[in-house]
């Protein structure tokens, strides 16, 4: 696990700026709003293993050459959304560098075990009640 927060070296990632999709007034086909930004992950400054976390991530923004691929549009400003495709790319790497325990399995106590019997049994007394009354 690493505690260290990585950061992403600015040279690895390309940030071209693209004509957001949807409604946009009368601007829409003159302004480049959004950001396509591509993150070559095996050319990057990341440790070995968050590399190779990375390639294993079955994600969509992820393509099968390695590169990790994010469009923000979110914002009307370029910068706005220059920003939001970073501290994306930033999240998923710190998603990925976070290492899991793995759970363990218990088995449930005598106590508990007897306690749902008698759950049980308090239960099917009460569906029981709800029969047919015979004399």
């Amino acid at each position: 696990m690493l505690n260290a927060r990585l950061k992403v070296d600015p040279a690895d990632v390309q940030i071209s700026a693209v004509r957001a999709q949807g409604a946009g007034g009368q601007n829409v086909n003159k302004v480049s709003s959004a950001i396509h930004l591509r993150f070559d992950i095996k050319n990057s400054s990341l440790p070995e293993e968050i590399k190779s976390r990375l390639l294993q991530l079955r994600d969509q923004r992820v393509s099968t050459d390695g590169i990790v691929i994010i469009k923000a549009q979110r914002f009307r400003t370029q910068e706005k959304n220059r920003t939001d495709a970073l501290e994306r790319l930033q999240q998923l790497i710190e998603q990925v560098s976070r290492v899991h325990k793995p759970r363990i399995a218990t088995k449930p106590s005598r106590g508990s075990k007897e306690r749902r019997l008698q759950s049980k049994n308090r239960r099917s007394l009460v569906k029981a009640m709800r029969g047919k009354v015979r004399d």
